[in-house]
């Protein structure tokens, strides 16, 4: 039985990217991850209260594989950091890291774009059709808390304590004291033992 068959690097399909693969290709699984994080949030699917994140009730189930995989994992709230992590290292954005090598547009084994995926993504930016975030990451989404936290589940831990404490810095009390870990008034008031893992 043949395995599955390489496009020479150079060669661009004749196709668009959808969502996730255009994430994908700007800056990898954890890209993707952020991207469901932000597109399940304007939607209304997942409410994310500082470092944490649960699944909306009563919506309907999301059209995308990598959607449902983290609709899945925060039925109650759940630390943001772990599901991230959890969603880039998930089957399902393997499988889109498999059809873009298949087609020509990450390199095999450093999961790097070629140059036919540059193209390709330089294109998908060009048409507009996409939120500047799948590009640019968290970033580039207007100043505010979903912005910050999805910032800090992103960050290597050290930094993320980094950013935790800075914000704890802006939100204090008038005589200079911070907010108590755990007792922000961003936190979800329920469901805390949702199964998220430590960073």
């Amino acid at each position: 039985m043949r395995g599955p068959t390489f496009r020479r690097a150079g060669t661009a399909p004749r196709r668009s990217l959808e969502r996730y693969e255009a994430a994908y290709l700007a800056g990898g699984p954890r890209r993707v991850a952020e991207t469901a994080v932000l597109t399940l949030s304007g939607l209304g699917a997942v409410h994310v209260r500082a470092t944490r994140v649960r699944a909306a009730e009563g919506q309907p189930e999301p059209g995308h594989p990598v959607e449902r995989a983290l609709i899945a994992l925060c039925p109650r709230s759940t630390r943001l950091s772990a599901v991230v992590t959890a969603v880039a290292g998930g089957p399902e954005v393997g499988e889109i890291g498999h059809r873009l090598a298949a087609d020509g547009l990450i390199t095999r084994f450093r999961r790097r774009p070629t140059r036919a995926g540059r193209r390709l993504l330089e294109r998908a930016r060009r048409d507009g059709g996409l939120p500047e975030y799948v590009f640019d990451g968290p970033g580039a989404v207007p100043e505010g808390s979903l912005r910050h936290n999805v910032l800090a589940a992103s960050s290597p831990p050290a930094l993320r304590r980094g950013l935790y404490g800075l914000r704890m810095v802006h939100s204090g009390n008038a005589d200079g004291s911070a907010t108590a870990p755990g007792h922000s008034s961003g936190d979800f008031s329920s469901g805390g033992g949702g199964g998220g893992g430590g960073d």
